[in-house]
């Protein structure tokens, strides 16, 4: 199978992740932080190094505030409804918010009584930017934010909007569930006070994993209550960090494949111009050249990660991921891709888009067959 469906997950993953997880389901499969036996503290262990490795590659200045959660939309939820919100209060985020952002800021809304404002985006940056200026109160508190569009691969234009926020002494949280793996991330020299993403898309990690990182000394309530190995006695969730924050028992194997999943990156990470991003510009100018394709997102020229949106005339987009997948043997994501606002923004609600999204294994051969598969599939349409 062609796989183009990368920024919903990776695959296939880094031998080194697999074989890291598989090590610790045969070696050590113990409770870390939940005895002193040696089992318990080599995955205790695992736990540590991948704290510390997080907060190295992400600029993070306290390993003990990486945080770790099943995927980016629970770390996202803690992030949010873990700062202490009243009636009035206001937060700005933007029309391309995935659903793991605009639910959790929707049900404060409703529970609070906070306001939120969503920045439409335009494709002009700097009326972007001056919309979000103009947006900000004497009670906004927030920023909320994705670093760039599952839908149509836009970047945001990160830096420019944490210095304004930064100016109104605003608090940020970004959400780099696209990002994260792809592009450079620096909380400590950026000015990100909140860090979200998952471990299975761009990081090349597995399922089952994600990470909130914080950076400033902001206090956050628990969402979730529970064992936490240590400070036992006390009946009420501990003050301290990590524990206080994260309850139960930690995906030690899928750390233990997230920690290979970031050294692998680490090798990487410096590349020029990533394998996916040469592939994903070839797969644009493809599909801009077939006059029955409308292409959505940023220009050729532009900046863009790793994915290309489009759809073949009025054709439902879900129909054509169904044709892709059933006679070409090629996997694509199509629909609302859980991110409304961006649908409502574009006018594609009812029709929806096929989503492209490429990895660094991923090749040039899948794009020409894919590009292929485009062209006989519309020119069928076009028959009918």
């Amino acid at each position: 199978m062609i796989y183009f469906d990368q920024a919903a997950s990776s695959f296939p993953k880094p031998p080194e992740v697999i074989e890291a997880m598989v090590k610790v389901m045969n070696e050590f499969g113990a409770n870390p932080g939940r005895g002193g036996h040696v089992l318990a503290r080599r995955a205790a262990k695992v736990i540590s190094q991948t704290r510390i490795k997080a907060a190295e590659l992400f600029g993070c200045s306290n390993p003990k505030k990486t945080l770790f959660y099943p995927n980016a939309t629970v770390a996202l939820n803690q992030a949010i409804k873990g700062l202490p919100w009243q009636k009035g209060d206001h937060i700005i985020s933007t029309s391309f918010e995935h659903n793991s952002i605009r639910r959790p800021l929707e049900y404060i809304k409703n529970k609070y009584g906070v306001s939120v404002t969503y920045i439409e985006w335009k494709g002009n940056e700097t009326a972007f930017i001056q919309d979000i200026a103009n947006a900000v109160q004497p009670e906004t508190k927030l920023v909320a934010m994705t670093h760039a569009s599952n839908v149509t691969g836009t970047l945001m234009p990160l830096d420019k909007i944490i210095e304004l926020a930064k100016r109104h002494r605003l608090l940020t949280l970004v959400d780099a569930s696209q990002t994260a793996g792809h592009l450079t991330i620096n909380m400590k020299q950026q000015g990100i006070d909140m860090l979200a993403f998952p471990g299975h898309k761009g990081l090349l990690g597995p399922q089952g994993t994600g990470m909130l990182l914080v950076e400033s000394d902001m206090d956050l309530e628990p969402i979730h209550h529970g064992g936490t190995g240590s400070f036992s006695e006390n009946p009420n969730q501990p003050d301290q960090w990590p524990e206080r924050l994260e309850s139960g028992t930690l995906n030690t194997p899928g750390i233990a494949g997230l920690y290979a999943a970031f050294c692998v990156y680490e090798q990487r990470k410096n590349e020029n111009v990533p394998r996916e991003t040469l592939l994903t510009k070839q797969l644009y100018r493809g599909l801009q050249e077939i006059p029955e394709v409308k292409c959505y997102g940023p220009n050729e020229g532009e900046q863009r990660m790793p994915i290309v949106a489009f759809n073949i005339m009025n054709v439902d987009s879900q129909e054509i991921a169904m044709i892709l997948d059933s006679h070409y043997d090629i996997a694509v994501r199509a629909g609302l891709h859980c991110s409304p606002l961006t649908h409502e923004m574009l006018k594609t609600t009812d029709q929806g888009l096929v989503r492209a999204s490429l990895g660094i294994y991923n090749t040039e051969e899948e794009v020409k067959a894919f590009l292929q598969a485009i062209t006989e599939i519309t020119a069928a349409y076009n028959e009918t």
